[in-house]
């Protein structure tokens, strides 16, 4: 059940993505929209799953500790689908429309998506993970509203992207170069396992 909750989640986060940003709102709107649906995703699915929805956070809880391993492929699997059935999804409501790749500058995204990448993870570490915030209610407002300010900082700058998953779902809806893919997996499995060390160093005895 955990794996088909990760692909739920998963699907209605790139399914959101893609209807916003292909010939659909600008400015405000996808971003907001993108923050709020992952945000009820998490709250409908953190009790079964973790709410993941994100291989990056995957690999941070993972190396925190709280993920076992048996689980990681079973997890990414899921979200890589639901990203790719997302993206088929996107394209047959928006009748496949023509699409304009992003070009970001390379050097810039890889800052950018670390950055905002590594803030996701290490939000998701401390508030839905350590023992002092267990039971809080406002884990998923939290993590929404990074990847809410992070979309508006710097998704001029690499797409806002800050998930794999999501890196494959755009690929596929042509709103990403597959050559630039690399792009998004480096900065955001490096961040996630930054954030996982730099959690642990802060908090050496919440195992």
């Amino acid at each position: 059940m955990k794996y088909l909750v990760e692909f739920i989640g998963t699907f209605f986060l790139v399914t959101t993505i893609g209807c916003t940003v292909i010939n659909g709102g600008d400015g405000v709107i996808p971003p907001l929209a993108i923050g709020s649906v992952l945000m009820v995703m998490i709250y409908a699915g953190g009790h079964v799953s973790g709410a993941h929805y994100n291989p990056a956070v995957t690999l941070a809880v993972f190396l925190r500790g709280k993920c076992p391993a048996k689980d990681v492929p079973g997890y990414m699997i899921a979200q890589v689908l639901g990203a790719v059935g997302a993206a088929a999804i996107v394209l047959f409501l928006k009748k496949n429309p023509p699409v304009e790749a992003l070009t970001p500058d390379v050097s810039r995204a890889l800052v950018a998506e670390f950055l905002f990448t590594f803030a996701l993870c290490s939000v998701v570490l401390n508030v839905a993970t350590s023992k002092n915030t267990a039971g809080n209610s406002n884990y998923g407002l939290a993590i929404g509203f990074t990847v809410l300010a992070g979309a508006f900082a710097v998704g001029p700058i690499s797409g806002g992207v800050f998930n794999p998953a999501v890196a494959v779902g755009i690929t596929v809806l042509g709103k990403s170069a597959l050559a630039n893919i690399w792009i998004y997996l480096v900065a955001n499995f490096a961040a996630g396992a930054a954030a996982a060390a730099v959690f642990k160093l802060i908090n050496p005895n919440d195992k």
